[in-house]
C-alpha cells in the first residue's frame, strides 16, 4: 500500500507537467493577441513590442515554458497580463479560498444526504419508498443549476425573506446556505443511484446470507458487511463526481454574485490572460490527482483486504 501511494505521488508532477504543457501550447496557438487586449485603444507597435520584451514574450516558446515550469515549482506563477504589477497568486488566492469554501459546503450536502438515501432506498427495494427516493432525486438532478438558483432565491429570499440571496460572509454565514444547496443538490441524485445499485449488488452476495444465518444482528450485518463493501465502487466514481461538482459551483458563484474563481476565470479568458488560465488549469489538474489519491487510500481503510501490486 505504501509503495503504491509513493508511486502515485511521484506520478503527480508528471501529470501536472503535461496538463500545463497542453494549456500553454493551446494558449500560444489560439487566435488573438493578449498584448493587444491589454493595451486596448493605446495600442501601438512600439508599445506592444516593449511590453512583450518586458514580459519575456518575445522569447522562444520552449524557453518561456521551461521558465514557467521552473517558477511554478516555487509557486511563482508570474504576473497577470490584464492586471500589471500584480502576481497571479496574489489575485487568485483569496478567490480560491471563497470557491473552496462553497465547494466544501456543496460536496458535504451531496455526501451527507446522497449516500444514506441510496442505502436506505436499496434496503426498501420493492416498497414505494424506493422509487419515491430515486424519482425525486432524479427530478432534482434534471433541473439545471441556472433554474434552481433563481427559484430558491425567489422562494426563500424574495417571497419568504428567510435567507440572504447575495454576497459572501464566509463558510459559517447564512449567505452560504442557498448557494451550497444549489451546488450540492445535483450531486445527491448521482450518489443515491450509485449507492443504491452498489448496495443491491452486495445484498445479493452469499456472504450476506451467511452472516444473517449465523444470527448476527441486522445492524452489524449492515455496518460491517453491506455498507463498507457497497462504498468501494461508489468511491471509484466519487473522484470524478467531485471534479464535476466543482465546475457546477462556478456557475452558482455567477448566479449569487459570490466573489470566487468563476468571474475571475471568465475575465481572464476574455482578456487572454495566459498566466491566470494556466494556473487555474494546474490547480484543477492538481485537485483531480489529489482527490483520486485520497480515494485510493480510503479503499484500504474501508476494506483492508484490498492490496496494490
Amino acid at each position: 500500500m505504501l509503495g503504491y501511494i509513493i508511486r502515485r505521488i511521484l506520478w503527480a508532477p508528471v501529470l501536472l507537467f503535461f496538463a500545463a504543457l497542453f494549456v500553454f501550447v493551446m494558449g500560444e496557438f489560439a487566435p488573438g493577441d493578449p498584448i493587444e487586449v491589454a493595451l486596448g485603444q493605446s495600442y501601438t507597435e512600439e508599445r506592444a513590442e516593449r511590453l512583450r520584451e518586458n514580459r519575456g514574450l518575445n522569447q522562444p516558446v520552449p524557453v518561456r515554458f521551461i521558465k514557467y515550469i521552473g517558477n511554478a515549482v516555487k509557486l511563482d506563477f508570474g504576473e497577470s497580463f490584464s492586471r500589471p504589477d500584480r502576481s497571479v497568486w496574489e489575485l487568485l488566492a483569496p478567490k480560491l479560498k471563497v470557491s473552496g469554501q462553497l465547494f466544501l459546503a456543496g460536496i458535504s450536502i451531496s455526501i451527507i444526504f446522497g449516500l444514506p438515501l441510496g442505502y436506505y432506498a436499496a434496503s426498501k427495494q420493492g416498497q414505494w419508498i424506493d422509487p419515491a427516493i430515486v424519482g425525486s432525486t432524479l427530478f432534482l438532478m434534471a433541473i439545471p443549476v441556472f433554474f434552481t438558483g433563481p427559484l430558491l432565491i425567489l422562494i426563500f429570499g424574495v417571497n419568504l425573506g428567510w435567507l440572504p440571496v447575495g454576497g459572501w460572509d464566509g463558510l459559517f454565514s447564512t449567505r452560504i446556505i442557498l448557494p451550497a444547496l444549489v451546488t450540492g443538490i445535483p450531486g445527491i441524485a448521482g450518489l443515491v443511484r450509485m449507492m443504491r445499485a452498489s448496495t443491491l449488488e452486495v445484498l445479493g452476495q452469499d456472504y450476506i446470507r451467511t452472516a444473517r444465518s449465523k444470527g448476527l444482528a441486522e445492524s452489524v450485518v449492515s455496518r460491517r458487511h453491506v455498507a463498507r463493501n457497497a462504498l468501494i465502487p461508489v468511491l471509484t466514481i466519487l473522484g470524478f463526481a467531485i471534479a464535476g461538482l466543482f465546475s457546477g459551483s462556478l456557475i452558482t458563484e455567477l448566479i449569487f454574485g459570490i466573489p470566487g474563481v468563476a468571474s475571475f476565470a471568465l475575465d481572464a479568458l476574455f482578456a487572454r490572460d495566459f498566466p491566470v488560465i494556466t494556473t487555474l488549469a494546474l490547480i484543477g489538474a492538481g485537485m483531480l490527482v489529489t482527490v483520486n489519491l485520497l480515494i485510493d487510500i480510503l479503499y484500504a481503510a474501508i476494506d483492508p483486504r484490498i492490496t496494490y501490486d
